[in-house]
């Protein structure tokens, strides 16, 4: 995702959206792809408006995950393969939606699709007992473990934690899975999904304990991604650069955000 109408200020050329998410922030959730896999040129037009380290965590196609489930659907993961290709390096990870359907029993359709994957996966499970059961818990890790697969957290205890205040968090709440936060990395490149408030004092406040995991796992060597989300995301690129300022006062040694082009047109004057 990185159109969004409130964003367009950030993004003043409209043919170059992408480009302008890329000049706030160095990661992005393709959660387009999930619904229709897209022409191979216009991944070629997301490649030539981002850099080489610029890193897109594409979710599969849900013919893949939540129609087939995982199992014979080797047509369509390979179609969705070839037009992700000109991506080279900037495809972090590909990212592994699953229902809330698919529980411990299905451990084995996944491990046997994982081995088929190439390059970095990530996996979202959101059955309850993943994060209920702790046998549950351990045995998806191994399944991971075995394919140098991370587990994606998505943190909805902030957006839960209170009745809604507003219609944008009503359906955010109706919308989003209600689980336990989970802080554990498996790899390297560990992937965090947060969801805060409408309120920027809540939502800051509630990432707190995920800055000081990040910082945690950068001194340990790893590379870590967090994305930011509100129930309208409106301010998810400004908030997402200031939880980067936030882990930066945990880890001086970070080096600093470079400060977007300003989006007001040159004048003479």
């Amino acid at each position: 995702m990185w159109t969004h109408t409130a964003w367009r200020d950030y993004q003043p050329i409209a043919s170059q959206r992408l480009r302008g998410y890329a000049d706030w922030c160095d990661a992005v959730e393709g959660n387009t792809t999930f619904y229709a896999t897209p022409a191979r040129k216009t991944v070629e037009s997301w490649a030539a408006q981002t850099d080489p380290d610029f890193r897109f965590v594409l979710k599969l196609p849900k013919a893949v995950t939540h129609e087939r489930r995982l199992s014979g659907a080797e047509q369509e993961l390979g179609a969705f393969l070839d037009v992700v290709e000109p991506l080279g390096p900037r495809l972090h990870a590909l990212w592994v939606q699953l229902p809330g359907s698919f529980g411990p029993n299905d451990l084995g359709a996944l491990a046997r699709f994982l081995r088929t994957l190439p390059g970095r996966a990530a996996v979202e499970v959101r059955h309850p007992a993943f994060f209920d059961d702790e046998r549950a818990a351990q045995q998806l890790e191994r399944a991971l473990a075995g394919v140098g697969a991370e587990w994606i957290p998505f943190d909805t205890t902030v957006l839960f934690e209170t009745p809604p205040t507003s219609a944008a968090e009503y359906e955010a709440q109706s919308k989003k899975p209600r689980l336990r936060r989970r802080t554990t990395a498996l790899t390297e490149y560990p992937i965090v999904r947060y969801h805060g408030r409408d309120d920027v004092d809540r939502t800051v406040a509630g990432w707190q304990p995920w800055a000081d995991i990040t910082a945690k796992w950068l001194r340990e060597g790893r590379s870590p991604t967090v994305f930011v989300h509100t129930p309208d995301n409106a301010s998810s690129l400004p908030l997402a650069r200031r939880f980067y300022d936030d882990v930066r006062a945990r880890v001086p040694e970070l080096p600093a955000l470079t400060e977007p082009e300003p989006s007001e047109p040159m004048t003479l004057f």
